[in-house]
């Protein structure tokens, strides 16, 4: 089955699709980044997880994020969390200092019904985060999850508090690195992936222009503690 982008630009008004993941339905989600035009725009899209058909879009029209990336959710306290990404239009010509404070990169961790399909609550990392990978702990049951922010080299937990809202903190922070002839005098690790163990144990990074991936044990949810570290280049 072959969805052409233009179905995509007319049916849902969106172009440049990214993360997909099967619904609890068997329906499938993919999270968008942009319109058709380049312009940056969150959301998702929905395909029929037995035709593959195009079925359209999965938020409320009026709750559509400024700007997405990835995705995950935890069916069992009925949440959605997304990230954000870069505009599209921008993002294509690399990486350019000047954008920072030109809302060029996403700053929002975004918060969902996942039945209601809405928005409920949105934290704001700040203008040079970036925030990418976004993983819920495996256990069914866990109100919690993890989410790097790319700019910033923060990683923040996220998780459930006593009054059923959600609530952020900080637990990693990667200095930027001071470096000669690049296009800013300070490097950012720019964590662009994060992968957590299917027992929930260990937290894995890829720091992509510092060249290493971590491990953090995760024992104790609050604190990861660095445990391995392998560099590349």
């Amino acid at each position: 089955q072959m969805i052409e982008p233009v179905e995509v630009f007319w049916k849902c008004n969106k172009g440049y699709l990214n993360v997909p993941r099967s619904l609890p339905n068997g329906d499938i989600l993919i999270a968008n980044a942009g319109d058709p035009s380049g312009n940056a725009k969150g959301g998702f899209i929905v395909l029929d997880g037995q035709t593959f058909e195009l079925k359209g879009n999965w938020e409320n029209e009026c709750e559509t994020p400024p700007s997405g990336y990835e995705f995950w959710y935890q069916p069992r306290h009925n949440v959605l969390i997304s990230s954000s990404g870069a505009v599209p239009k921008c993002a294509g010509w690399g990486f350019n200092p000047d954008d920072l404070k030109k809302g060029v990169y996403g700053r929002r961790l975004n918060v969902w019904n996942l039945s209601c399909r809405t928005l409920t609550q949105c934290f704001d990392l700040g203008e040079d985060s970036l925030p990418l990978s976004v993983k819920f702990l495996h256990n069914p049951d866990a109100a919690e999850g993890y989410v790097s922010c790319a700019l910033s080299g923060i990683i923040y937990r996220f998780y459930k508090c006593e009054a059923k809202n959600w609530a952020v903190e900080e637990v990693i922070r990667i200095p930027p690195k001071e470096v000669a002839g690049w296009i800013m005098c300070k490097m950012p690790a720019f964590t662009v992936d994060l992968v957590i163990s299917r027992d929930d144990r260990y937290l894995y990074l890829s720091n992509w222009l510092h060249g290493d991936i971590r491990q953090y044990e995760l024992s104790r949810n609050c604190k990861p503690r660095l445990v391995g570290q392998v560099r590349q280049g």
